[in-house]
C-alpha cells in the first residue's frame, strides 16, 4: 500500500508542493505568499529603476566619453543592484525552471532564466576581464517586468471557500424528532430510515421522506430553481419532501426514506468531487509556445557560440555573439504577451464588477462557444409579481390589503406590493376570525362580510370558482362567495436580461436555458428573451448531464448560475459565472463573479477575453516575427549585445502598448 506521505514525497521530487487540504491552512500559506510576493516585488521595483539611471548615464558616456574608472564603478553598482533581483525577486523562476529540467521539459520559466542567466554570467565575465559590455539592466528589467505579471495574477486569484465544507454545513445540523408525544431534537448524522421528523416554518429540510400527516409549501429554489413555492400534504400525490427545501408556510411532519449520506445534497456533493476533477486545465498559449521555442534559442545559440570559435579562435568574439542571440531573442516580450494583456483585463474587469479568479480564465472565456443559463437569479430576478390583474366591479382593496398583510406567503406579498404600488389611501383594517390554511390561502371576516384569498385550487375547494384554469401562478380575492379579483404572477425579467442575449448571439454564441420551473414558465421566458433552446423541469444532476453532453459534443461551455443547485453544472462546464448575489457554492465553483448582479456584465465579460485574447495572439505573433527576423542577423555577426538588448527592449514596449488597448473595451 503506498501512504499519503509518500505522495507527497513523490510531488515534492518532481519540483512541486503538495499539501493535504485545509481551508484554514491554505488561507494561512495563500497569505504567507502574497506577503513573500510583495517583498520581492519591491526589492525587483526598487533595483530596477536605480540601475535604469545608472544605465542611461552609462550609454551617454558612449556618446559623450567616459573614463574607464567611472564605467567599471557604475558596472560593479549594477552588479550589486542586479544580483539580488535575478536570485531573490527572480527565484521562482529559478524554482520552476529546476522542476522543469528535473521533468525534462521546457516552460516560461526556463526561457527566463537562460535569458537573464546567461546575460548575467556574461556581464559579470565582461565587468572582471574589462572586456565588452555589461547588460544588468536588461537582466534586472526582464525579471521585474515578469515578476510583476506574476505578482498581479497571484493577487487576481480570489481565494476559493471551502465549497463542500459550506455545503456540508446546510446539513450538518439537528433536526426535530418525534418519538410518540414527544420531540426531540437530534443530529441528522444520527437520524435513521423509518423516524419521524417535524418540519416548521423557516427550517431547512435535511433528510429526504414521504409526508405523512400535515401540509405546507416549501421553496425548492435553492434545490431545483423553481420560483414558485412547491406545496407538499399528506393528502395528496405531491408526498416526497426532498433535502435542501425550505419550509415557507404550513408544518408537517415525514418518514424519513434516506440517511444523511444518501440524500440529494449529499449526492450534489459527491457530484462535485467527480466534475471538480474534469475540470479542464487549460494551459496559456504563450507557455505553448515557448515550450518549443526555448529548446531552439538554445541550439541555435551553441550553434553560433561554436561556429563563431571555430572561425575566428577567439573566445570572447564567440561568446559576445551568442549571447546576442539568447538576449535579442530573450522571452521579455514572449513572456510579456500574455500576462501584460490578461492583467490589463483583470482590471478593467474589476472596475466594471467582472471578477476572474485567475487569470487564466480570460482565454478560456473567449474560447466558449456555447452560453448555458440558469433561469431563477440569473435572467429573472426571483421574485414574483403581478403582470395581470381583472376585477369584477368594485372591491374594497384596503380589505384584501389586510388580508394579504396577514400572510407571509411569496404570493401574497406580490399582490401587497401591487396593491400598495395600484391605490391610494390603504389601511390596514382590523379583520376578525383570520385562517391561515397552509399552501392554499387565507380567510377572514370584515363589517359581517366573509374574505377569501389565495390559489385557484383553493377557491374550487371552497366552491367559488369553476371556470377556466388559470396558467401560471395565481391568486383570487372573493367576497361573500363571489370572486371579485383575480391576481397573475410571474416571475419578472432582470434588466439587461435581453440585451445580453442578443449581444451572446449576435458574437456568434449558441445560447440555452436551464429552469427547474414548469414548462409553461419556462417557455415565456424563453420567448421573451429570445432564447431558443430551453430544458425545463430540470433537477440538478439534469443540469450537470446537459452540460456534460454539451462539452462531449466538443463545445466550450459557458455556464451562467446562482444557486446550489447550478454547482455541478458550473464545475462541469469550461467557464463557470456566478452573480453576485448567487449562493455561496456557487460562487465558490465559479471562475468568473458578477458582482454587479447585471446579465450586460457577463455580455461585457465576453468582449473583454474575446478583444484581450486576440491582443495576446497578435503580441505572441509580433514576439515570434520579431524573433524570426532578429536571430539570425544576431547569428550573423549584425546585432551587437547593446544593440541586441536595445531592440529586445523596445520589442517589449510595442507588446505593452499593443496590450493597454484592453482598456478602450466598452
Amino acid at each position: 500500500e503506498v501512504n499519503l506521505a509518500q505522495i507527497f514525497s513523490l510531488i515534492r521530487s518532481i519540483g512541486y508542493e503538495a499539501y493535504p487540504y485545509d481551508a484554514q491552512a491554505q488561507e494561512q500559506r495563500l497569505s504567507g505568499q502574497r506577503r513573500e510576493f510583495y517583498a520581492r516585488l519591491l526589492v525587483g521595483i526598487f533595483c530596477t529603476m536605480n540601475i535604469m539611471w545608472l544605465a542611461v548615464a552609462q550609454y551617454g558616456g558612449y556618446f559623450t566619453g567616459m573614463r574607464a574608472d567611472v564605467r567599471s564603478i557604475i558596472n560593479f553598482a549594477e552588479f550589486i543592484l542586479a544580483t539580488p533581483v535575478l536570485f531573490y525577486t527572480g527565484s521562482g523562476f529559478f524554482r520552476g525552471a529546476w522542476a522543469a529540467l528535473k521533468n525534462k521539459t521546457q516552460n516560461m520559466d526556463s526561457l527566463i532564466v537562460t535569458g537573464t542567466l546567461a546575460a548575467y554570467i556574461f556581464s559579470v565575465y565582461a565587468m572582471f576581464s574589462r572586456r565588452g559590455e555589461t547588460y544588468f539592466d536588461s537582466v534586472a528589467m526582464i525579471i521585474t517586468f515578469v515578476f510583476i505579471g506574476k505578482y498581479l495574477e497571484i493577487l487576481s486569484k480570489k481565494k476559493a471557500a471551502d465549497t463542500l465544507d459550506n455545503l456540508n454545513s446546510l446539513n450538518l445540523n439537528s433536526v426535530s424528532v418525534k418519538n410518540g408525544d414527544e420531540i426531540t431534537l437530534k443530529s441528522v448524522q444520527e437520524v435513521r430510515v423509518g423516524e419521524l421528523v417535524v418540519v416548521r416554518v423557516g427550517e431547512r429540510v435535511l433528510l429526504d421522506g414521504i409526508v405523512i400527516s400535515g401540509s405546507a409549501s416549501f421553496d425548492l429554489s435553492s434545490l431545483s430553481g423553481e420560483s414558485a413555492p412547491a406545496y407538499l400534504s399528506a393528502k395528496e400525490g405531491e408526498n416526497e419532501i426532498k433535502s435542501g427545501s425550505v419550509c415557507v408556510d404550513g408544518t408537517l411532519v415525514y418518514e424519513v426514506g434516506a440517511v444523511f449520506s444518501e440524500s440529494v445534497l449529499a449526492r450534489i456533493i459527491n457530484l462535485l468531487e467527480t466534475a471538480a476533477a474534469k475540470k479542464p486545465r487549460i494551459q496559456a498559449l504563450a507557455d505553448a509556445i515557448a515550450a518549443r521555442v526555448s529548446a531552439a534559442i538554445m541550439a541555435l545559440a551553441l550553434a553560433t557560440f561554436a561556429f563563431w570559435f571555430w572561425r575566428t579562435g577567439e573566445l570572447s568574439a564567440a561568446l559576445i555573439v551568442a549571447i546576442s542571440v539568447v538576449v535579442i531573442s530573450c522571452p521579455c516580450a514572449l513572456g510579456l504577451a500574455t500576462p501584460v494583456s490578461t492583467l490589463i483585463a483583470l482590471g478593467v474587469g474589476f472596475r466594471r464588477g467582472i471578477l476572474f479568479k485567475e487569470a487564466r480564465i480570460i482565454e478560456s472565456l473567449a474560447k466558449c462557444d456555447t452560453a448555458v443559463f440558469d433561469k431563477t437569479g440569473t435572467l429573472t430576478s426571483g421574485r414574483l409579481k403581478v403582470s395581470k390583474f381583472t376585477h369584477a366591479g368594485k372591491f374594497d382593496a384596503s380589505a384584501l390589503f389586510s388580508l394579504v398583510s396577514g400572510s407571509t406567503h411569496p404570493v401574497s406579498r406580490a399582490v401587497g406590493e401591487y396593491l400598495r404600488a395600484n391605490f391610494k389611501d390603504l389601511k390596514l383594517l382590523e379583520l376578525s376570525g383570520f385562517e391561515n390554511i397552509a399552501a392554499r390561502g387565507t380567510q377572514a371576516k370584515f363589517d359581517g362580510k366573509k374574505l377569501a384569498g389565495g390559489s385557484e385550487k383553493f377557491m374550487r375547494e371552497l366552491g367559488l370558482y369553476n371556470g377556466e384554469a388559470v396558467r401560471g401562478t395565481s391568486y383570487f380575492f372573493a367576497v361573500d362567495g363571489e370572486v371579485l379579483a383575480v391576481f397573475e404572477l410571474e416571475e419578472s425579467l432582470k434588466e439587461g436580461a435581453k440585451e445580453c442575449i442578443d449581444a451572446l448571439k449576435n458574437a456568434k454564441m449558441r445560447v440555452a436555458m436551464l429552469t427547474g420551473d414548469n414548462e409553461y414558465a419556462a417557455k415565456r421566458v424563453a420567448e421573451g428573451l429570445g432564447v431558443g433552446e430551453t430544458v425545463a423541469n430540470a433537477m440538478p444532476t439534469d443540469k450537470a448531464a446537459y452540460v456534460e453532453r454539451l462539452a462531449n459534443q466538443g463545445r466550450n461551455v459557458l455556464m451562467i448560475g446562482d444557486g446550489i443547485n447550478d454547482a455541478a453544472a458550473l464545475a462541469l462546464s469550461s467557464v463557470a459565472v456566478c452573480m453576485g448575489s448567487g449562493a455561496a457554492v456557487s460562487i465558490a465553483k465559479s471562475d468568473v463573479v458578477l458582482m454587479r448582479d447585471d446579465p450586460a456584465s457577463l455580455a461585457a465579460a465576453v468582449a473583454l477575453a474575446r478583444k484581450t485574447y486576440r491582443i495576446v495572439r497578435q503580441n505572441l505573433a509580433f514576439s515570434l516575427v520579431y524573433n524570426a527576423v532578429t536571430i539570425p542577423l544576431a547569428m550573423a555577426g549584425y546585432v551587437a549585445p547593446a544593440v541586441a538588448a536595445l531592440s529586445m527592449s523596445l520589442s517589449s514596449v510595442a507588446v505593452v502598448l499593443n496590450a493597454m488597448r484592453a482598456r478602450s473595451e466598452r
